[in-house]
């Protein structure tokens, strides 16, 4: 299925050129995001994307928790683009496959941690209801620290402006778990 505008195959401005060799150089094409929505914008727009990465590094939780609620949080809002990265990160990162393959099952497979369950409980009402039961948060926080529990909501809050850009610009995969590793 086609984007809704054109994407820029040839970009202006040395930053945006750079950005598109640097992304071809690491996964073998300029992703559909970028020449769609990043080519149209000035380079702060690209650069806040950055900050939301460079953020993420200085996450407390695991980096697979960090994982499995941006995928939690897309798989819902159903961008198939930010599933396929997210999966295509995690295995490089040589986390467990079987658990992205698992995740619409969390509540019972015990391939998850209860509190885990916990945390997918909490993102999953959040990002369908864009509310919270008490008795969820409850669950959620009996296994985090304050900050952990900031972390999520960051992760949530993060991954739908993520998730929106690309649904509402009809981008679509770009297949990057088909690529080789």
């Amino acid at each position: 299925m086609d984007t809704f505008l054109t994407p820029i195959e040839k970009p202006k401005g040395l930053t945006m050129k750079l950005a598109y060799y640097f992304t071809r150089k690491q996964f073998g094409k300029v992703l559909a995001p970028l020449k769609v929505h990043s080519a149209r914008l000035p380079a702060a727009f690209g650069m806040f994307y950055g900050k939301v990465s460079s953020l993420d590094k200085k996450l407390l939780l695991p980096a697979e928790t960090v994982f499995l609620i941006r995928q939690q949080v897309a798989r819902i809002n159903i961008c198939l683009f930010c599933m396929d990265t997210s999966r295509w990160a995690a295995i490089n990162a040589s986390m467990n496959e079987a658990r992205f393959d698992a995740l619409a099952e969390y509540a019972t497979s015990p391939l998850f941690t209860e509190a885990e369950r916990a945390a997918l409980d909490y993102v999953t009402e959040l990002t369908k209801d864009k509310q919270v039961n008490p008795d969820t948060f409850a669950r959620m926080a009996r296994h985090y620290s304050e900050r952990e529990v900031c972390e999520i909501v960051w992760l949530v809050a993060s991954e739908h402006l993520y998730n929106l850009t690309n649904i509402g610009l009809n981008i679509h995969s770009d297949m990057l778990c088909k690529i080789k590793r």
